[in-house]
Parts: C-alpha cells; sequence; structure tokens
C-alpha cells in the first residue's frame, strides 16, 4: 500500500514523527525476534529430553497398557495448575503443578509392586503432560517470532524506505515552492525598482 501524503510542512512533521517511531522500534523488534528464537529452542531442548525421558520410562515399565486394564479406575488426574508466564513480551502457559487422585483400593490384598506402579503411572503422565504444553509453548513462541519477523521486515523493507522517500519528495517540493516564490520576488523587486527609475 503506497503511502498517502501531502506536501506541506505539517506533513513533513508527521512523517518525519512516523519514521522516527519505526527506527527507534526496529532494534527493539530485532532484539525481540532473537530471544524469541533463543527461547524456541531452549523450550524445543526441554521438549525432547521430556520426549526421551518418557521413552526410557515406557522402556523400563512395559506392561503399563496391562496394569490400566488391571487397575483402570485406580488413578486419576483430579486438577493441573497451569500459569500464564510473559517471555519476551509473550503469554505461554507453564505446569505448575498436577494434582493425582488415587482411588481408595484394599491395599492390603493385593500386590507388593502396585505403590510403585502408581507412583511410576504419575510419572509417565505427569511427563506427558509436560510434553503437550512444551508442545503448545513452542506453538505460541513459532507464532509470536513469525509475527515479529513480519514487523521486522515491513518496517526496515518497506514502511521506513517509504518515509524516507517521502520526506525526500517534500522537502524536494517545499525547496522548489520557496525557490520559485524567491524567484518571483526578484522579478517583482526588478519591475518595481524599473518602473522607480526616471526615463
Amino acid at each position: 500500500m503506497a503511502l498517502k501524503y501531502q506536501y506541506n510542512k505539517n506533513a513533513l512533521q508527521d512523517i518525519k514523527r512516523q519514521l522516527n517511531i519505526r527506527v527507534n522500534a526496529l532494534p527493539i523488534l530485532k532484539r525481540k525476534e532473537t530471544a524469541l528464537r533463543h527461547e524456541v529452542r531452549i523450550v524445543q531442548k526441554e521438549l525432547n529430553d521430556l520426549k526421551e525421558k518418557l521413552n526410557s520410562a515406557r522402556a523400563l515399565q512395559p506392561d503399563f497398557g496391562r496394569f490400566w486394564v488391571e487397575f483402570p479406575d485406580i488413578l486419576r488426574v483430579d486438577s493441573l495448575d497451569v500459569v500464564k508466564k510473559n517471555i519476551v513480551g509473550v503469554k505461554i502457559p507453564y505446569l505448575k503443578e498436577v494434582n493425582f487422585r488415587i482411588n481408595s483400593i484394599n491395599w492390603f490384598n493385593r500386590h507388593a509392586w502396585l505403590p510403585a506402579g502408581v507412583e511410576a503411572l504419575q510419572e509417565v503422565i505427569h511427563t506427558q503432560l509436560l510434553i503437550s504444553i512444551a508442545e503448545k509453548q513452542i506453538n505460541i513462541l513459532h507464532e509470536a517470532r513469525k509475527k515479529t519477523t513480519q514487523k521486522v521486515n515491513l518496517y526496515e523493507k518497506v514502511q521506513i524506505p517509504a518515509y524516507e522517500e517521502a520526506i525526500r519528495k517534500i522537502k524536494r517540493f517545499l525547496e522548489d515552492k520557496e525557490n520559485i516564490t524567491k524567484a518571483g520576488q526578484k522579478i517583482v523587486k526588478k519591475k518595481n525598482d524599473l518602473k522607480q527609475i526616471p526615463v
């Protein structure tokens, strides 16, 4: 979209103000873009570590499927405490706490490994929830980085050059107008001087 403006001093001041806003915002946006890119790398590493941890837990406990079949109602997620944290101006979710509810069963008549199985199951569920939250974080950060990159490109490649060009054109127009006015004044002065000279 072409920049629309008038050829006068007020428009020149307004365009200079708009240019200054963009020139001052550009380094901040670039730092934000870099910080978001860095944050994505950090969360991606955490996500990879969590997936590795989950795979290790599943490898150590290959019989979780049978555990669920034998005790389908033993463990439930009672509540999740997900909070929003501000990272470089972007709000992303964090899993603060998971509360599990263990249904009442007769522990006396159950297998000795059952408490350890419940604990391992809690760990797997907690890790799965952390993976889900980390994937959401990455999506949010990617989207924010993408928007920031678009804004940087818009300012750097489109708006700042357009405002600079508009300032040059308006200045040139105003200088030409001033020169024409001065030239006209000189001509009028010469005519007036010629009229006052007696012939």
